[in-house]
């Protein structure tokens, strides 16, 4: 006798399968969570690690500044002096002196000339470095040097005024020499050409 299996009502059934996937997702999702907690814990070290380092930097920022103070004080007058002077030689070389002589022709009328220059301080004011100059200009009259301190206030890069005035007489002319304090900040530009202070400054004079 024959017996016929009748494959739609008696299908293949592997009851093993699902369980083994189950395991399977099961450990896949607890290696991934012990590599979080893990790797979670590895920050909080490195973390804990960075703020002990920037402690110990911060007490010996502390540390060297109380130093500095102690030795501050501990130096005479005239060593004090030495180290003023050393800052300032320091914010010297931050200065483009080349700059500051084409900045001064800029401003200067052609009816006034330079006679002498000389630097009193240099020093700086909130990272920017200034300088404080003794300037003595000649001319011929009162009114070329006033355009030329307009000139020079008005351009951001000076603060002039005037502080004498030497008249000087020769056999050919007679002169004056104008004595300036200014504070020249080589931050800022000019916002006028040159070319139209020079012609601005020449029509006040004429």
């Amino acid at each position: 006798m024959i017996t016929k299996l009748n494959l739609s009502t008696h299908p293949f059934r592997n009851r093993n399968l699902p369980y083994l996937l189950t395991v399977l997702m099961l450990g896949i999702s607890v290696a991934g969570a012990t590599y979080c907690f893990s790797t979670l814990g590895h920050n909080n070290d490195k973390d804990k690690d960075y703020r002990a380092q920037i402690a110990e930097k911060e007490a010996d920022i502390q540390r060297l500044k109380g130093d500095g103070l102690k030795i501050r004080q501990q130096l005479s007058p005239e060593q004090q002096n030495l180290v003023v002077a050393a800052h300032k030689l320091v914010d010297s070389k931050n200065f483009v002196w080349s700059r500051l002589f084409s900045d001064l022709e800029n401003v200067m009328p052609g009816s006034v000339s330079a006679s002498r220059i000389a630097v009193k301080d240099v020093f700086s004011d909130n990272g920017q470095v200034r300088a404080e100059l003794d300037f003595a200009v000649l001319a011929k009259d009162y009114s070329s040097v006033m355009n030329m301190i307009d000139n020079m206030n008005n351009s951001g890069l000076f603060q002039a005024e005037i502080r004498g005035q030497d008249l000087q007489k020769t056999e050919r002319m007679t002169y004056s020499e104008f004595t300036l304090h200014l504070i020249y900040t080589p931050t800022y530009r000019m916002t006028a050409p040159a070319n139209d202070l020079a012609e601005n400054s020449d029509g006040g004079s004429q």
